[in-house]
């Protein structure tokens, strides 16, 4: 009953409750969104744009980043406090590429203010890194934690000057009925032996609820909070390679994606989200602040250790790149 209960209120939640109304000025911030240049990430820049802060819009393709940046840009009127938006070549499936972004940051700013990690990959099998990790936790779960440890000087500086620093990890409705029993299959994935991808997909996001929760409760003392989100069942590339069968019942309750950049608005934004209030809490769309999953077996990883052991095996993947 419980877990009918959780997809029904994510599947059709209430209108939101922030908006990029109630966002106000954001000059000499800086923020990090990954998977930005189309979907939700982008909408979320487009949110941010009149804010003035400093956006690093970091992807793959130089190309089409540069293309949302323009389309961005180019709106009319132009806002009073335009943001700075900038290009950081990223890619999630190869660890060098996730170092060489950091390394490109850390060359240019002083501060990290929020970083979503918004980008992701589903829905293929046989997938892995260049590092021959399995590609959804590698590409979903080890890149995003290196990255952040890579980052943590610039998101504890922007602690220390404007009271915590924000971490958004971006979880998913799937792991209401696809995620394996216990969470994850650390087995199945050391082999890459899985026959199912959803079900890869979905242990990933457990990953990314797991990771937001540690990392809260190990850099909460430093001024950092760090939340998992459900974006919500919105349009994205996501859903482009699913079967057109498929897709005749789930285009039906699916959102665009500004919706599930209202979520993202909250995560990052939100003042019932401090270090000490709700920090490693559960977003669910379209800005709902749930205590924990409503999945037993997932929830008890966080008590009972499973979600540190999943840090530590991530970063026993990359500690080679620190």
């Amino acid at each position: 009953m419980a877990m009918i209960k959780a997809l029904y209120t994510q599947y059709f939640p209430a209108s939101p409750t922030l908006t990029e109304k109630d966002v106000g000025s954001q000059v000499g911030k800086v923020f990090i969104i990954t998977g930005s240049n189309t979907g939700v990430g982008f909408d979320l820049v487009k949110m941010l744009y009149p804010s003035g802060a400093t956006i690093y819009m970091a992807g793959r393709s130089e190309e089409r980043m540069k293309n949302a940046i323009q389309t961005i840009t180019s709106v009319s009127p132009a806002p009073a406090t335009p943001a700075t938006l900038k290009y950081l070549p990223y890619d999630l499936a190869d660890l060098s590429s996730v170092k060489s972004a950091a390394e490109i940051f850390l060359s240019q700013e002083t501060r990290l203010d929020i970083l979503w990690h918004n980008a992701g990959i589903g829905g293929g099998l046989g997938l892995t890194t260049k590092q021959n990790i399995e590609g959804h936790i590698g590409i979903n779960c080890v890149a995003p934690l290196l990255f952040t440890e890579l980052l943590l000087p610039r998101l504890t500086a922007a602690a220390k000057t404007n009271a915590s620093s924000r971490i958004i990890w971006t979880s998913s409705a799937i792991t209401e009925v696809k995620a394996p029993a216990g969470g994850i299959s650390l087995s199945l994935i050391e082999k890459l032996a899985s026959t199912d991808p959803f079900a890869d997909y979905a242990g990933s996001k457990v990953g990314n609820y797991w990771l937001a929760a540690e990392c809260a409760r190990r850099y909460a003392k430093d001024g950092i909070i760090s939340v998992a989100q459900n974006p919500g069942n919105v349009k994205s590339e996501f859903y482009r390679h699913q079967p057109g069968l498929m897709m005749v019942f789930v285009n039906p309750i699916l959102y665009e994606p500004k919706m599930g950049a209202y979520t993202g608005l909250f995560a990052g934004f939100s003042n019932d989200i401090t270090t000490t209030k709700n920090n490693g809490a559960y977003i669910w769309p379209w800005g709902v602040i749930v205590g924990g999953h409503s999945r037993k077996d997932i929830q008890e990883g966080i008590v009972n250790g499973r979600a540190g052991e999943f840090w530590e095996w991530c970063r026993e993947k990359y500690v080679a790149y620190l």
